[in-house]
C-alpha cells in the first residue's frame, strides 16, 4: 500500500459563474444570434431565414466591442463607432423586406481602417493631429462596400500614419493581439486584424504599403491579400507612398476574403493606376476549396527569406510543416533563389522618398484638415514617441525627384524583372516564404524579420495564410507571392490550403458572450485532505478570468503547522499521468498565500480539459499527500 492510499478524502468544489469557450457558447441566450466566428455567408443565411436582422447583428458586434475592446483583454482596436450605423442597418432590413438583398454583403457589419475616408466619421490616419479631420465623402472602396449593402460599424486603429508594423499611435496608444494581449497585432492595419479576429465585425478593410495587411493577418490567424498595384483604388485613403500603397480586405476565411474583394476591386477615375483594372478581374474570386486542387501546382520556396537566427526557429518549423503538407497533396516544391535579393529589397523601397510629399499633396486637397504637412505634425509634437525617429527621417528630403529616388525606382524594376524571370524559369504558380521570420513582438518592442518588401517593392500580389500557432499560442503566417494580376491563382491556392489545413482558431481572450456580456470569472475551490497528517488539509480558492488568461488564487492550510509544509503545487497532466509543476501555491513553511498566474497556452488548454491538478507535499508525506483536479464543467459538490 502506497502513501497515497492513506487518503481519507479528496474534494473539489467548483462554482461556475460561466465556463470556458464551448461552455460559454452553449450558455448563450437562446434568443440571441451568436456572431462569434460566423462567416459572411452564415450571417447572410441567418438573415434570409429570419433568425436575425442586420440591426441585431450590429448590436451583437457592438456588445462584443463593449465587452472586449476597452474591457477584458482591452484590445484597443476601435477609434470611433459609426453613430448612424443602427439607422443604416434598419434601412437595410426594410430594404430586404421590400426588394430583397443586394448580394452577400447586404446588412453585414464591416470595419474599416481609420485611414479610409468616411463621410459619417472622422478619418484620423492614426495621428492625434487629424483626430477631428472630417472628409466630405467616402473612399472609393468604402463607397463600394456601402453600395453592396454593408454596414460600416466604425473605424479601426492603425500604426500612426500607417508608418510602421506594430500599431502604435499618438491618438489611440497601443493595440493588442487577442491571441496574446502582451504582443503586438502587427501593423499598420493591426486594429482591423485584431478586431476581425475577435469577431467585432464580419470582416474588415486595411491598407498595405509594406506588409500592413499581410503582417496583421499572419499575427491574427487571418487571411489577407495585397493585390497587384492598380487592381483596387486608393482614392480617399491617407497616403504613405503613392508608388507602393494598395488597399484591401482582411478576413477569417477565404470565402469572406473573396466576397470582400468582389465588392471592392475595380477601375476608379480618381486613381489613374486602376485604368486597366477591369481587364484583370474575374466574374468572382470565390472558388472551390478542394485540397485536391493542389495536385501539380508548382510552388517556389524562397529559402533566403526564412530566418537564420535561433529566435526564428518557431516560425521556420511551422512554415516548413505547412509546405510539407502542400507537398503531401501533390504540390511540387522547388527551391529557388535570386542573387543579391536582400540588397535589392532594401534598395527598391521608395517610401522615404515619397511619404512627406504625398501626405502634403493629400492634405492640400482638404481645406478643413487641421494640419498641412508632416513637418507641422512633428513641430507640434502630435506624434507618438515610438515614431519620432522614423518620422523625422522621412521629413528630411527637400524634394521628391532626386537621383536617389530615381535609383530606387530603377531597383524596383530590377527586382520585379528578377522575380518574374524566376516564375518563368521554374514554371511557378506561386513563391512561398514566411510573412514574418519571427513571431509577433511584445507591445513596445520593435518587430524584426519582415519579408514584406518582396511584394511591395515589385507590385506583385501576395496572399497571407495561416501556417499554425506556436507552442505559446501565437499565430504564424505563410506568404504566397504571385504574378501580376494573378490573384485568382493565389485565391485558388488559399482556398485549397484552407480546406487542407483548417488552421483557423478563435482567440481565447474574446469568447462568445453570455447573455450579451463577457463570461464572468470562474470560481473554483479545491480542497485536499489526509487523515495521515492529523486531518491536515489545504484549500485553494481560484478565480479564472478567461478574457485576461489570469488565474488568481488564495491558498491556506488547516490542522498543519507551517513548518510541516514542503509545498502546495499546481501541476499539468501529461497523457493522463502526473506531470510537471507549473506554479507554487504555497512554498516551504508558508501557511497562506495570495497571488496570480498568467497561464501559458498549453496550461490554458489543460485547464479547459481538466488536466490541471493541485498537489500537497508535507514532511510526513514528502512525495505527495493527494492530487485534486481542477474541473470547470462539474456541478458544485461537497
Amino acid at each position: 500500500m502506497t502513501h497515497r492510499s492513506t487518503l481519507a478524502s479528496v474534494q473539489t468544489l467548483v462554482f461556475l459563474s460561466s465556463a470556458l469557450w464551448s461552455i460559454a457558447s452553449a450558455a448563450q441566450s437562446a434568443t440571441a444570434f451568436d456572431v462569434t466566428e460566423k462567416s459572411i455567408l452564415e450571417l447572410q443565411s441567418a438573415q434570409s431565414a429570419g433568425q436575425t436582422t442586420s440591426r441585431k447583428l450590429l448590436e451583437a458586434y457592438l456588445a462584443r466591442i463593449a465587452a472586449y475592446d476597452q474591457a477584458g483583454p482591452k484590445l484597443n482596436t476601435i477609434v470611433t463607432l459609426n453613430p448612424k450605423a443602427l439607422a443604416q442597418a434598419d434601412a437595410l432590413d426594410q430594404e430586404r423586406k421590400t426588394k430583397g438583398p443586394r448580394g452577400p454583403l447586404h446588412g453585414i457589419p464591416i470595419l474599416v481602417k481609420d485611414n479610409f475616408e468616411t463621410r459619417d466619421m472622422p478619418t484620423s490616419g492614426g495621428t492625434l493631429a487629424l483626430a477631428t479631420f472630417q472628409p466630405a465623402q467616402d473612399a472609393f472602396q468604402v463607397r463600394r462596400l456601402r453600395d453592396a449593402g454593408a454596414v460600416i460599424v466604425g473605424k479601426t486603429a492603425l500604426h500612426e500614419l500607417a508608418a510602421g508594423i506594430t500599431t502604435n499611435s499618438s491618438l489611440t496608444g497601443s493595440t493588442r493581439n487577442p491571441y496574446d494581449p502582451a504582443r503586438t497585432p502587427g501593423g499598420s492595419s493591426g486594429g482591423t486584424a485584431a478586431a476581425v479576429a475577435a469577431s467585432f465585425a464580419a470582416a474588415g478593410m486595411g491598407s498595405d504599403t509594406c506588409g500592413s495587411i499581410r503582417i496583421p493577418a499572419a499575427n491574427q490567424n487571418l487571411v489577407g491579400l495585397r493585390v497587384t498595384g492598380g487592381l483596387s483604388s486608393r482614392a480617399g485613403i491617407v497616403p504613405l507612398s503613392s508608388t507602393m500603397d494598395v488597399a484591401g480586405p482582411l478576413a477569417r476565411s477565404m470565402s469572406d476574403l473573396a466576397i470582400m474583394l468582389d465588392a471592392t476591386v475595380g477601375s476608379d477615375p480618381n486613381d489613374k493606376t486602376t485604368a486597366t483594372a477591369q481587364l484583370h478581374i474575374p466574374t468572382t474570386y470565390r472558388q472551390s476549396s478542394a485540397a485536391s486542387l493542389l495536385k501539380g501546382v508548382r510552388i517556389g520556396v524562397l529559402g533566403l527569406l526564412f530566418g537564420s537566427a535561433p529566435e526564428d526557429g518557431e516560425v521556420n518549423k511551422l512554415v516548413r510543416k505547412a509546405l510539407d503538407s502542400l507537398k503531401s497533396q501533390g504540390a511540387e516544391l522547388v527551391d529557388v533563389a535570386v542573387p543579391q535579393l536582400v540588397e535589392l529589397m532594401v534598395a527598391s523601397n521608395v517610401t522615404g522618398h515619397e511619404f512627406k510629399f504625398d501626405l502634403a499633396d493629400y492634405l492640400s486637397q482638404h481645406p478643413n484638415a487641421p494640419v498641412k504637412s508632416l513637418g507641422e505634425i512633428i513641430d507640434l509634437g502630435l506624434h507618438h514617441e515610438l515614431l519620432d525617429g522614423v518620422l523625422r527621417l522621412r521629413n528630411q528630403p527637400l524634394q521628391r525627384d532626386t537621383d536617389a529616388y530615381k535609383q530606387a525606382l530603377g531597383k524596383r524594376r530590377e527586382l520585379r524583372d528578377a522575380m518574374l524571370a524566376l516564375f518563368d524559369t521554374h514554371r511557378l504558380n506561386a513563391i512561398a516564404y514566411p510573412v514574418l521570420q519571427r513571431k509577433a513582438a511584445l507591445v513596445g518592442d520593435a518587430q524584426l524579420g519582415a519579408t514584406c518588401p518582396l511584394s511591395s517593392n515589385t507590385g506583385l500580389p501576395a496572399l497571407s495564410v495561416p501556417a499554425g500557432l506556436t507552442d505559446d499560442g501565437v499565430p504564424v503566417g505563410m506568404e504566397l507571392l504571385g504574378k501580376a494580376f494573378d490573384e485568382p491563382t493565389l485565391m485558388s491556392l488559399g482556398f485549397a490550403w484552407e480546406q487542407l489545413s483548417q488552421l483557423r482558431r478563435a482567440p481565447y481572450s474574446t469568447p462568445p458572450l453570455v447573455n450579451g456580456r463577457a463570461p464572468q470569472p470562474i470560481q473554483i475551490v479545491s480542497v485536499v485532505r489526509s487523515e495521515g497528517d492529523r486531518g491536515a488539509s489545504a484549500q485553494v480558492r481560484f478565480t479564472y478570468d478567461v478574457t485576461k488568461n489570469r488565474l488568481d488564487f488564495n491558498s491556506s492550510v488547516s490542522n498543519l503547522e507551517a513548518a510541516e509544509i514542503i509545498a502546495l503545487t499546481l501541476h499539468r497532466k501529461v497523457d493522463g499521468k502526473p506531470g510537471p509543476i507549473i506554479a507554487h501555491l504555497l512554498k516551504a513553511t508558508q501557511a497562506s498565500n495570495v497571488d496570480m498566474i498568467t497561464l501559458k497556452a498549453i496550461d490554458r488548454d489543460a485547464l479547459g480539459k481538466g488536466n490541471l491538478y493541485v498537489q500537497l507535499f508535507t514532511r510526513q508525506r514528502p512525495l505527495g499527500v493527494a492530487s485534486t483536479p481542477l474541473r470547470l464543467n462539474s456541478e458544485p459538490s461537497l
